[in-house]
């Protein structure tokens, strides 16, 4: 992880003291900026930024500016790069805002800067830019991404998509509660426009597939699921 630089982006040098220490005592290197301008000049200055962790409420240009910026130049080969949105908002509309302008990700302050860490390790495997990850193994459970298979005790169960996408999100974010609404965003990326109802339906078949080992995902009841081995 020493090589992997995530660019912190807040007005608040308290706040990014604080992601930066995390970050840096998990091996990766830090980048900063104190404003959406200087986040654009060191994005760009630096070339190979693996993860932006921004703000949305800053001076000179928000984080949603910011964003929109950076997936806007598809000249630059690093327009795709994965951004967790970080505000003080949690009204839903906002958090739509966030992710149609770009963003792969949305955490409300305050925060467990843990569950943040948590988030980025989560983000740079679905993305790729931790290439170490592209077998995932809990609980005699294993996934391939690659070759898009699992297995559970060396026997390989056939999922459908949804229920492939559905299991990697939740062996990625192992341990975290995931509300039915980070789960709609991120393996149905809000594409999906009925009810959050359909999670629990992929969620029951998955399980039944999975035999004992479904019993890893837990219900967190009124809120969502967590994969805990």
């Amino acid at each position: 992880m020493a090589q992997t630089k995530i660019l912190v982006v807040d007005d608040e040098q308290r706040m990014r003291r604080l992601i930066r220490d995390f970050l840096v005592r998990d091996g990766y290197t830090v980048l900063e900026a104190g404003d959406g301008m200087e986040a654009l000049d060191v994005f760009y200055e630096q070339k190979d930024v693996a993860l932006i962790i921004l703000d949305v409420m800053m001076p000179k240009l928000d984080g949603y500016g910011v964003v929109r910026q950076i997936r806007e130049n598809r000249d630059y080969p690093g327009y795709d790069v994965p951004i967790i949105l970080l505000t003080a908002k949690s009204d839903e509309r906002d958090e739509l805002e966030g992710f149609h302008a770009g963003a792969d990700e949305y955490v409300t302050k305050p925060f467990s800067p843990r569950t943040l860490l948590a988030r980025v390790e989560a983000i740079l495997r679905r993305t790729g830019a931790d290439k170490t990850q592209d077998k995932l193994e809990e609980a005699g459970i294993v996934l391939d991404k690659t070759a898009h298979t699992v297995t559970v005790d060396g026997q390989e169960i056939d999922l459908s998509f949804k229920e492939f996408e559905l299991l990697t999100y939740f062996m990625e974010n192992k341990g975290i509660a995931l509300s039915r609404e980070m789960i709609l965003s991120n393996v149905w990326n809000y594409d999906y426009f009925g009810d959050a109802r359909t999670i629990d339906t992929h969620v029951k078949k998955l399980r039944s597939k999975m035999g004992s080992k479904g019993e890893v995902i837990k219900t967190i009841w009124g809120m969502g699921y967590k994969f805990e081995p």
